[in-house]
């Protein structure tokens, strides 16, 4: 099936991102053997336009904006290639406002807008590109060594990113490598958000997405949730960048 390539832009520090339109779609378990964390699956829009990470925030795009590498997995001369790691809630803020007192000084790209990290709906939305199955690719766990590193292929390590297949919509490591921070506090009632929009209740606990490097296969797939404090530090968790247009 050939499929017309989404528009895109490049940052300057080697980051392609992916326009993501407007839509609804199915959040949650859809397929029926998730945890109950994943559950009831509800509709959830999509109301406006944002650009992803075709790739989790790198190593090298870290140290070049922050001055320092927090990485485990720095050694190698393709470490820059890796995704960051080890890297706390506030400490990606901070990551971001500084892209964004960057920009703001001296513009770089030609529409306004904002870096952020993705919503939790967001980011489930752009991993399931279009699908209801348990991953992008369809139900079968057999085929996640195509698209993802995990506990059962990674080596005990992360790897370069944007070795394993896109998804539907040219996004790669969405499951496994890294786990991802999102915008959103980690909410137990599941129906309570319906859009677009993080949930904020002022909590510590914030959604992590995705699975790791570590993680059985179960925890790649696109509705698995993860909740960490803000503090917490783990050569399992990094970032995926959203730009918003303004």
């Amino acid at each position: 099936m050939f499929l017309l390539s989404r528009p895109r832009f490049e940052d300057n520090f080697g980051g392609t991102y992916i326009l993501i339109e407007p839509g609804t779609f199915r959040m949650g378990d859809i397929v029926g053997d998730g945890l109950s964390r994943e559950c009831p699956h509800h509709v959830v829009e999509i109301e406006s336009p944002f650009f992803i990470g075709q790739r989790p925030v790198t190593q090298m795009h870290w140290e070049t904006v922050m001055g320092y590498n927090p990485s485990k997995f720095k050694q190698g001369w393709s470490s820059g290639l890796r995704p960051v790691d080890s890297v706390t809630f506030q400490d990606c803020i901070e990551f971001i406002d500084k892209l964004n007192e960057s920009h703001n000084a001296e513009p770089r790209l030609s529409l306004d807008g904002i870096w952020r990290l993705p919503t939790e709906a967001e980011w489930e939305y752009c991993a399931r590109s279009g699908t209801d199955t348990k991953w992008s690719f369809g139900n079968f766990d057999g085929d996640l060594d195509d698209y993802g590193w995990h506990a059962g292929n990674s080596g005990a390590s992360t790897r370069e990113v944007g070795l394993k297949k896109a998804n539907l919509w040219e996004l790669h490591d969405m499951y496994g490598l890294i786990s991802e921070w999102c915008q959103d506090n980690y909410r137990l009632d599941y129906t309570i958000n319906s859009n677009q929009r993080p949930f904020l209740d002022g909590t510590g606990a914030y959604c992590i997405r995705g699975g790791s490097w570590f993680t059985e296969s179960d925890s790649t797939r696109s509705s698995a949730r993860g909740q960490a404090k803000s503090t917490k530090r783990s050569d399992g968790i990094g970032l995926r960048l959203v730009w918003e247009p303004l």
